[in-house]
């Protein structure tokens, strides 16, 4: 079987879907050497994601998201050679040669229609006609195949449910001295609150950072950070020496600039710390060096970073909504993600109640391992074989 795997958006956006692509692909190659695999790059990507005799790269002209596409990128395909062909950014070529697979990794540009930019929503927009035309689709949790049903009429047995996994790299590290280096070099502090995703509206950081400064303001009061008769943490201890800053970890997405608008506002200037260029490596020291991970998004198809953070064993306070609850299980703090109080009450157990950091730590490391990237990969194989026979 020859199988063409679409990875160009990886060199424009390093995020979610990229790193999907990227993952996908060593990991077949790992697990699979007696099928051919073709990688499709930008022609202006020089980067290699896997050097295997059984995979070649093909650069292709086409940019990804062009409004051309649906025209050029066909012609380019047509000579390739392909038994199926993977597209995990959503939408395939509509005119093909081969069968195509798609991942749909989540509908938000559905639900919330107004955090897509005009050229966003054109390309999404055509999502019914992708679900129509592939002959296999990924859906990347239950939620995202739910949402399916309920938006676009895709029957549950048209859509095969594969989660994701977080990579070995994410994993408690032993050497602290190496983390210290790490914050050292970047000028970090010794401990903080970290958010790691891109700076948009879906990530609802407003909520974060409103939360985030009700602490700030309150928690220093007699008896600890109070919401109301009998919410108090029990026994809580202040975190260690300063109140901890907030690390936002991404780099900035569309209709970013009232995150930054609510930083001035709640004068935050001085307490939240914002890094645009971060590593897969660069996370791994991140998550081992904060104290709390907080991921309030109002919506998504999986979630990667409240699953890596548990990997590293860092206790994590995450929405209740949409496909999280699936990501988490019972190994975080869950709150509605729109509940200001709620969030800020919860990010103050996670930092003081040591008893329940420490059940966090175990649980999220119990839960993280519950995932495993060789069966994503052995159950996407099974979808491309499928597809191929139609």
């Amino acid at each position: 079987m020859h199988v063409g795997i679409d990875a160009r958006l990886y060199y424009y956006r390093q995020g979610g879907i990229g790193q999907y692509a990227v993952r996908l692909i060593r990991g077949l190659a790992a697990l699979d050497p007696e099928d051919r695999f073709t990688v499709f790059q930008s022609r202006v990507d020089r980067g290699v994601i896997i050097d295997a005799p059984h995979v070649r790269r093909r650069s292709l002209w086409t940019p990804c998201h062009h409004r051309l596409e649906q025209v050029t990128l066909p012609l380019e395909l047509a000579t390739v050679g392909l038994d199926v062909l993977h597209c995990p950014d959503f939408i395939p070529p509509f005119r093909r040669r081969c069968p195509a697979v798609i991942t749909v990794h989540d509908l938000a540009f559905l639900l919330y229609p107004s955090i897509l930019t005009p050229d966003s929503a054109r390309y999404y927009g055509q999502i019914r006609r992708a679900v129509e035309s592939a002959e296999g689709i990924i859906a990347v949790s239950h939620n995202t195949q739910r949402d399916m049903q309920q938006l676009l009429g895709v029957p549950a047995d048209r859509v095969t449910v594969i989660h994701h996994a977080a990579e070995e790299r994410f994993r408690p590290l032993s050497d602290q001295a190496e983390v210290d280096r790490y914050l050292a070099r970047e000028g970090l502090p010794r401990d903080f609150i970290l958010f790691v995703g891109t700076v948009e509206p879906r990530k609802n950081l407003t909520t974060l950072l409103r939360a985030y400064g009700r602490l700030l303001k309150e928690a220093d009061l007699p008896g600890g950070w109070r919401t109301g008769a009998g919410s108090q943490s029990p026994d809580p201890q202040p975190p260690p020496g300063s109140w901890p800053k907030l690390v936002l970890a991404g780099a900035r997405g569309w209709l970013y600039d009232e995150v930054y608008r609510v930083v001035e506002q709640f004068r935050l200037m001085d307490h939240v710390i914002s890094l645009e260029e971060v590593t897969p490596d660069d996370l791994v020291f991140l998550y081992n060096a904060a104290r709390l991970f907080v991921f309030p998004s109002l919506y998504e198809g999986f979630g990667f970073p409240p699953l890596e953070a548990m990997a590293c064993g860092t206790p994590v306070v995450s929405s209740n909504t949409s496909s999280l609850p699936e990501v988490v299980g019972n190994a975080a703090l869950t709150v509605d993600p729109r509940d200001e109080v709620a969030l800020a009450e919860a990010i103050w157990r996670g930092l003081t109640d040591e008893t329940l950091r420490s059940n966090l730590r175990a649980a999220g490391l119990r839960q993280a391992a519950s995932f495993s990237w060789h069966t994503t990969v052995e159950q996407t194989l099974e979808v491309y074989r499928k597809a191929a026979r139609r």
